[in-house]
């Protein structure tokens, strides 16, 4: 309890430091003036990119080590393009938001579709879902009330400095992330036994590469993990770069981070598998409480007090980053595009986290599932997003009625592979709802790109 203390003052530091002064300027608010360095990079990039820790466990938990190839291996790959090839692209670009790009490249109506379901993409319903799930498992409050306390504070300290109110954290929460699991993971090792112990208390399936699921579960994770190559927190934080080698590095060195926190989270959920097998048949959070439960198994109170604070930061540095993001979305690139960018666009984009948080909020008790939403929101906003603004930094001339009309067909025809899919408890043709969503969008850009004049 005192470590929660602790972390809640230091919240309210930042909260306070904030009022003193306001961000001011498109430059500031969204960008802190193009000022971040490498350690700052590294910091904020590698704690936005993992909230869903809940989930994570709650698969490590269900499945082993496939965990690893599922929510690490595709992802680490994608960074890797991502670091190789648009980072310098994207910090050298004259753009302050991805929508701010498609408009750019393709138009206004590109820009618009992107931007609607981007937002949709980083309202942070999954993250809020795990901070709700905490809040509720500490406190005892209706997951309702959880989420919506949960979330509401989480963005106070955004609402007032912008990406600066999001860095100011993200540094602790970094080193809070990883501290949580660098004090669990020995303990489990050095009271329960090393990898011969886990061996003998695993289900054999757990120490396979598939862990028990078929290839196309295991597949199409590496589809959704494209998403990679449209993630706005990425192309945020290239934008705000300090310049093009701190872009490119800053992700190179932010997948060593993820590797070796990928490693912790995964064999602590083998641990928390093998010491506690009844765990998901137990009530309480079940297999998404799978960190807490051996936490509170195997540490003293003040450990596992600990633990829980890293696990509640790196929640919140996940939920103030695509809040940011989606907020500035639906205020900026939506409403104040819309209205002509008549007035302050960052007043947009402060009324743009009220809506962000009600969305996100919305969105977490509909589905209630973290792994679900990721698979939901990244089959269906995927085909809309990867090929517009993937090729987007190339100067080929594109065809704008071939691109929209790609981003349309790909994510309606995902959308309705869902709904259907949803309905009758079996995916139409056998297929996950990504597929048949990229093959439209895919040839749409082949279109796109085959020659001759950009349209207007």
């Amino acid at each position: 309890m005192a470590g929660l203390i602790v972390y809640a003052a230091f919240l309210a530091y930042v909260l306070v430091r904030l009022f003193r002064p306001r961000a001011s300027g498109e430059g500031e608010y969204l960008l802190a003036s193009r000022s971040l360095t490498l350690p700052a990079f590294v910091a904020t990039t590698v704690s936005s990119w993992y909230g869903g820790i809940l989930g994570v466990g709650e698969y490590s938990y269900t499945y082993g080590l496939s965990n690893w190839l599922v929510f690490g291996v595709p992802y680490y790959l994608y960074a890797l393009v991502f670091a190789l090839f648009l980072a310098r692209r994207a910090r050298r670009a004259p753009v302050m938001t991805v929508p701010d790009q498609l408009r750019a490249r393709y138009g206004p109506a590109v820009a618009l579709v992107g931007s609607v379901v981007l937002f949709v993409m980083t309202a942070p319903a999954a993250y809020v879902l795990a901070l709700g799930v905490l809040i509720r498992h500490a406190t005892g409050l209706p997951l309702a009330v959880a989420v919506a306390a949960g979330t509401l504070f989480s963005l106070a300290y955004v609402y007032r400095g912008g990406l600066r109110g999001v860095l100011l954290t993200d540094k602790v929460q970094f080193l809070l992330m990883f501290a949580g699991f660098a004090v669990l993971l020995p303990v489990a090792a050095a009271k329960l036994g090393g990898f011969g112990w886990l061996r003998d208390h695993l289900p054999a399936d757990h120490l396979h590469w598939s862990g028990g699921r078929s290839l196309q579960d295991i597949a199409v994770w590496y589809f959704i993990a494209s998403a990679t190559l449209v993630e706005p927190v990425f192309y945020q934080r290239c934008f705000a770069a300090r310049d093009e080698a701190t872009a490119r590095r800053g992700l190179l060195v932010s997948v060593l981070f993820w590797i070796l926190f990928d490693f912790m989270t995964t064999f602590t959920g083998l641990y928390a598998r093998a010491a506690l097998p009844d765990l998901a048949a137990a009530g309480g959070l079940g297999a998404q409480g799978s960190y807490p439960a051996l936490a509170e198994a195997l540490l003293p109170p003040a450990a596992a007090g600990l633990f829980m604070v890293g696990l509640l930061a790196t929640v919140m540095s996940t939920i103030d980053s695509y809040a940011f993001l989606a907020a500035i979305t639906f205020g900026r690139d939506i409403v104040w595009r819309l209205r002509g960018g008549r007035g302050d666009s960052n007043r947009y984009s402060r009324w743009g986290l009220v809506v962000t948080g009600a969305a996100a909020v919305a969105l977490a008790l509909w589905r209630e599932s973290i792994v679900g939403l990721w698979h939901d929101l990244g089959s269906v906003g995927t085909p809309v997003l990867l090929f517009p603004l993937a090729l987007g930094f190339g100067g080929r001339p594109a065809r704008r009625g071939w691109i929209l009309a790609g981003m349309l067909a790909g994510g309606g025809i995902s959308l309705a592979w869902l709904l259907a899919g949803r309905a009758t408890g079996d995916w139409p043709l056998g297929l996950r709802p990504i597929f048949p969503g990229l093959i439209a969008s895919g040839l749409a850009a082949l279109a796109a790109f085959s020659g001759g004049r950009r349209s207007a």
